[in-house]
């Protein structure tokens, strides 16, 4: 069976990663949309088998240096509204929050780095299962409030809201578990300013990488082929 997957990205390097093969081995035919360039009110919200929002370097709130992400929101409030099928990923988990009138907001520390999150009682049921005791990538200074019709399935030491799922439909997670390492390797290469800002090595971070990653990379594979699994059903 052919379905299709609307992938809205918000940078070239911030892609969907080892989520990509994910969808292609469930039978998903792939439509990347770049919002920087392409109209998102002109996406039909609930056509696409799934919509899946990826992250990005710019806050969830910033809709008026980046008017996108206001109609980023409007379509996943309606896409959210018909309970069609969505996952988001750090600032896509960000925007589904803001789309269902949470309020998006700077935290109170940049995470940077392989960090423990911890599945919540309903998390240990759900896909998210596959990321206890797995160090996962992060990269973030936002968070969020949970949405009323939310269940959060994840939490860690520094945020209380890692992952959340609405239903059965929808998916969303605060860290980075599509980071492949030559999308790790990239990011560290382009953001030596901000790391540098925030006295963190990179070469710690690639030590880290080579501790974590495969671990990570085999959790994340877990962890969506059950959630696409679950669609099916």
């Amino acid at each position: 069976m052919t379905r299709t997957a609307v992938v809205l990205q918000h940078d070239p390097s911030i892609h969907l990663g080892n989520i990509r093969p994910v969808l292609e081995e469930h039978g998903y035919t792939l439509r990347v949309v770049d919002v920087r360039t392409e109209d998102v009110d002109a996406i039909d919200p609930t056509e696409a088998d799934l919509l899946v929002v990826l992250g990005g370097e710019m806050g969830a709130y910033e809709t008026e240096a980046y008017p996108f992400l206001a109609a980023e929101q409007r379509l996943l409030r309606a896409r959210l509204g018909a309970e069609r099928p969505t996952l988001g990923v750090c600032l896509g988990a960000q925007l589904m929050a803001g789309a269902l009138g949470e309020r998006v907001y700077r935290g109170d520390s940049t995470q940077i780095g392989f960090r423990s999150v911890e599945p919540t009682e309903a998390g240990r049921t759900s896909p998210v299962r596959h990321f206890a005791g797995v160090p996962v990538a992060q990269w973030h200074a936002d968070t969020f409030e949970l949405p009323a019709s939310a269940v959060r399935l994840a939490s860690s030491n520094d945020y209380s809201n890692e992952a959340f799922a609405i239903g059965d439909h929808a998916l969303a997670v605060q860290f980075h578990p599509e980071l492949t390492d030559e999308m790790h390797e990239q990011w560290v290469a382009d953001g030596y300013n901000e790391l540098d800002e925030l006295a963190i090595d990179p070469d710690a971070l690639r030590r880290e990488r080579e501790q974590h990653s495969a671990r990570m990379q085999e959790a994340s594979r877990a962890a969506f082929s059950e959630w696409l699994d679950g669609l099916d059903r």
